[in-house]
């Protein structure tokens, strides 16, 4: 009895622990600003998938030139993709279609881009998708930037 008990605490306690440190990892990712909710669907096909399939939920930030993108589920504390504003251009956009909607959240638009010749798909809200559209355009004098 006492060792199911000590074990069912150390199941409780290491369970809490991880909580913590899951929400510390995304305070200290938001702590710089620049943040905003982007669903992320890397190496898209050229017919896309409407099923839903493929898509990360995650948490994108400004920093100079880049965008880092972090897995909202994960512990890791680097980005888990770097898109450099000079090597994005922008295809089109689209509202979610089929089970989409239930994949992403419900405000959502999809960006179709191209990085580094990566065909790659970002959900985020309209006004997300401003401030990046402006993020993008206001690139400084003597880079390329595309967008459709």
């Amino acid at each position: 009895m006492v060792l199911a008990l000590t074990v069912c605490g150390i199941v409780v306690v290491l369970v809490v622990m991880g909580l913590f440190l899951f929400g510390l990892r995304r305070r200290l990712i938001q702590r710089s600003g620049g943040t905003f909710d982007c669903s992320l669907r890397w190496d898209v096909p050229e017919k896309p998938d409407t099923g839903g399939k493929g898509w990360s939920y995650g948490v994108a930030r400004y920093n100079g030139d880049r965008i880092e993108w972090y897995r909202v589920f994960s512990y890791a504390p680097r980005p888990r993709r770097v898109l450099e504003r000079a090597q994005i251009e922008v295809a089109g956009r689209r509202l979610p279609e089929g089970e989409e909607e239930l994949a992403l959240l419900s405000d959502a638009v999809v960006l179709a881009c191209t990085h580094r010749g990566t065909r790659l798909e970002l959900a985020m809200s309209d006004d997300a998708l401003t401030g990046f559209l402006a993020w993008l355009e206001a690139a400084p004098p003597g880079q390329r930037v595309n967008v459709a």
